[in-house]
């Protein structure tokens, strides 16, 4: 029978016994938790395999290794030159057709971006659609005024520890947007600059479906950190897809694609755990991701709970049983890992210094 004190030794003898925070036995099983110092998914698949085939060679088939990867999270990631002060990330969420819970998608990550230690600001940049202020309960919210270095700023309206600003705050619930380009890209400017963010470690822009004017002014107005697309796994929705990735992928945008999340992935009834209902098509957006050489950051089901929350006006992550926060927690843990990745292989996003473009124009 293995015990603990073999293990110590062993692990004193390949010198790693300083990564190890926790060992566990349970008969022939051997649990370790073990620090990995880089968050890439390639470098903790490298100590993973060291280990067991250095496991393998001592143990032989004595012991079953279970390894508990833990990423350092006292760094966070790091971006320089935000047109902002004091924001450190600006991801885009994007969606190349509507209907798909690009803004579902948005507050949830937001809130467990939250829930992880980091301060978060969500701008409902869908100038024609806000929906924001009914996800987090602050329909009849108003910003405030704060006077700031000599400027009169707008102060964002705070839910669930997130700041947030939306054209909704402004116009009434039954209202209609009817805006052309120019007064669009006006109101985007003056939600960016003209707020008190202070300080973020992301700011999440929830963007209007499509490919657009509103999007052309968002790489205008700030140099986008990252873009997450959002999908669901039919055809015709992926096919948008590859239009929004090509559009940050112009080499006159340049914005790099974090990854791609699909949601209503599958539904699971209750009665039938272990069932799963592929409605919309299986798997199509992983397949697509691993197509365009971008990162897959996760699926998310059909939960009625997700549905329900946010016309509730409390996102699904707040919930006390914890799945729905599981499965959000695991999609933000991937998004930051390509985003480090990002941050360490290529120079800070340049704001788009252009008035039109093939397929695009400000007017």
């Amino acid at each position: 029978m293995i015990n603990k004190e073999e293990i110590n030794q062993y692990l004193k003898e390949i010198e790693v016994d300083d990564l190890v925070s926790n060992i566990q036995i349970m008969g022939n099983k051997v649990m370790i938790d073990m620090l990995s110092h880089s968050p890439a998914l390639h470098e903790r698949k490298r100590m993973e395999i060291a280990m067991h085939e250095a496991f393998k060679q001592k143990f032989g088939d004595r012991i079953e290794l279970k390894l508990n990867l833990i990423v350092e999270t006292q760094e966070k990631p790091k971006i320089k030159g935000n047109a902002i002060p004091k924001i450190k990330n600006i991801i885009a969420i994007a969606s190349g057709k509507g209907g798909v819970g690009k803004s579902t998608i948005a507050s949830n990550m937001a809130i467990t971006l939250t829930k992880m230690g980091f301060n978060v600001g969500l701008l409902d940049a869908d100038i024609y659609g806000p929906s924001i202020p009914t996800m987090f309960d602050v329909i009849s919210a108003k910003p405030s005024s704060v006077h700031i270095d000599g400027k009169d700023l707008m102060q964002p309206v705070e839910s669930y520890g997130v700041k947030l600003l939306s054209l909704g705050f402004f116009a009434g619930t039954n209202q209609a947007v009817v805006w052309r380009g120019a007064m669009a890209s006006k109101a985007i400017h003056q939600l960016l600059h003209d707020a008190h963010w202070g300080e973020l470690d992301f700011l999440i822009l929830d963007l209007p479906p499509g490919t657009g004017d509103i999007h052309l002014s968002i790489v205008q107005e700030v140099p986008v950190t990252g873009a997450i697309i959002v999908s669901t796994p039919q055809q015709i929705a992926l096919a948008d897809v590859k239009k929004g990735v090509g559009m940050f992928q112009m080499p006159e945008i340049n914005v790099p694609v974090l990854g791609l999340i699909e949601n209503m992935s599958y539904f699971t009834p209750k009665e039938l755990p272990e069932n799963k209902y592929y409605i919309f098509g299986k798997k199509g957006a992983r397949r697509l991701a691993d197509t365009l050489d971008i990162p897959f950051l996760g699926e998310v089901p059909i939960i009625q709970s997700i549905r329900e929350a946010s016309d509730f006006g409390r996102p699904a992550v707040m919930q006390e049983d914890g799945i729905v926060y599981g499965i959000y927690s695991d999609i933000c843990k991937r998004m930051i890992e390509s985003l480090i990745k990002r941050n360490e292989s290529l120079p800070p996003t340049e704001v788009v210094r252009i008035t039109t473009m093939a397929g695009c124009s400000t007017q």
